[in-house]
């Protein structure tokens, strides 16, 4: 019976067969047949033992592997037994020589990293190839500007597409950054020391290394030192933070008293089991609600970094959590991201209407550069400005009318100035250049990827 959300809800099929118990298993049982070719190499072990271990990968099970780990309480040794029992002749003996257990259990985990960030990467540029494509459509989409919840001075649709493009951007170079780090294995034996390889065991792990088109440490103890693995989690803690960021921005703008930004919404789809009207961007807030929990595993995995002497196994437990959990849920949350951004609807007629809502009084700062730049000082500028704003508010006279009421003031600006000052769409300084600029770039550097 199902027990957890990612068996039915949550989750690509293609990421949770990069952490379903057939997949482990075989990156485990590809990992000793790399030690053992590795080894064969060397002289360490026949031949012919090697291409025997070879023939089992497809032979092994995990009905059996489980089996023998509930009379023998080890997890990787019932593997060891599994496959060696597979083996023909006496191959089976050499299964496993000089290794430790987390030689293949780490090892095997760099495997399935190296197919999860494969996916995640690839919908990282598919996320901005979209976010690019939305900057370029609404370039010239002028909306309001916010802080502090309150209406600012304009700015573009454009321009907040492409700040979150160039967020996505960031994390695609700290992936390519992390990858040689993350993607390691070893074989190191015991406590690091490789004794049990003799005088091969660095040619033994680089070989081995070799054979699954992945890095080798440099050093090591019993374990790869989980700093790689916890900058991995922090990596997919800061992808869907991002995109926690641009759902709570879809939700905000998508409020009834707002309504500039709408999800898409199916023809069939049921907003309310008891409210029939509504529309909700259940999609954004269940990303951010996801995001929450890729973010907890953070500390989690820093933790387990911090073991005893050449290791203990507390880390173990956890990250059989946190490794699948993590990637699945991020990759959810970029698959989600991708969907509402693809589908996202935008409604002209409310971002005009909240461009004008505060009757000119979020152009103030357009009057006031423009007093400076004739004459009037910076400081005394922003107080005519402040005094004509907290009139029209207090009076609930248009912002135009109580600035042409200072006396000062209209003495340096005439009626048809402000009325050009306080028009939105000529207040969006270098928005649009920057969009252009930005695009420009990623382009140059993704080329057809986005």
């Amino acid at each position: 019976m199902p027990i957890h959300p990612i068996e039915f809800r949550y989750g690509t099929p293609e990421m949770r067969e990069v952490w379903s118990q057939e997949r482990r298993l075989k990156n485990l049982v590809e990992t000793e047949i790399a030690l053992s070719k590795a080894e064969a190499d060397l002289g360490m072990i026949p031949k012919d033992a090697a291409i025997e271990i070879e023939k089992t990968l497809p032979r092994v099970k995990w009905e059996r592997v489980d089996e023998i780990e509930n009379e023998i309480n080890h997890d990787m040794m019932a593997v060891v037994k599994a496959i060696s029992e597979q083996c023909a002749g006496d191959a089976g003996k050499w299964v496993h020589f000089g290794a430790t257990s987390n030689d293949i259990l780490d090892t095997a985990t760099a495997l399935q990293f190296r197919d999860a960030v494969s996916i995640m990467e690839e919908k990282l540029y598919r996320l901005l190839k979209i976010l690019v494509k939305q900057s370029e459509d609404h370039i010239n989409t002028v909306c309001c500007g916010r802080t502090h919840g309150q209406i600012g001075v304009p700015t573009t649709y454009g321009l907040r597409f492409a700040i979150w493009s160039s967020e996505i951007d960031r994390h695609i170079d700290r992936l390519q950054e992390l990858k040689p780090r993350l993607l390691v294995g070893q074989m190191t034996g015991a406590v690091g020391t490789q004794a049990a390889f003799g005088k091969n065991g660095i040619e033994i792990q680089k070989k081995t290394m070799g054979y699954l088109g992945i890095g080798s440490v440099d050093v090591s103890n019993q374990l790869i030192q989980r700093d790689r693995h916890a900058e991995f989690v922090m990596w997919m803690g800061g992808v869907v933070t991002t995109l926690d960021k641009i759902g709570t921005e879809i939700r905000s703008m998508q409020r009834s008293e707002i309504g500039e930004l709408e999800e898409g919404f199916g023809k069939k789809q049921v907003g309310s089991s008891t409210m029939p009207h509504k529309r909700n961007p259940i999609k954004s807030e269940q990303i951010c609600g996801l995001a929450r929990i890729v973010r907890g595993f953070i500390e989690t995995e820093l933790l387990n970094n911090t073991l005893w002497d050449e290791r203990d196994l507390t880390n173990s437990s956890a990250e059989r959590i946190v490794f699948p959990e993590g990637c699945i849920l991020a990759d959810h949350i970029i698959n989600l991201g991708i969907k509402v951004l693809e589908n996202l609807r935008f409604n002209q007629a409310n971002i005009e209407k909240n461009l004008n809502l505060l009757n000119g009084l979020n152009m103030g700062e357009a009057i006031m550069i423009e007093l400076t730049l004739r004459g009037v000082g910076r400081q005394e500028a922003h107080e005519i400005v402040r005094s004509a704003a907290m009139k029209s508010v207090e009076e609930n006279v248009h912002f135009k009318d109580a600035l042409l009421a200072d006396k000062e003031l209209a003495a340096v600006l005439t009626g048809d100035d402000i009325e050009n000052l306080v028009d939105p769409y000529k207040y969006i300084g270098t928005a649009v250049e920057q969009v252009e600029n930005l695009n420009q770039k990623l382009k140059a550097k993704y080329g057809n990827k986005i």
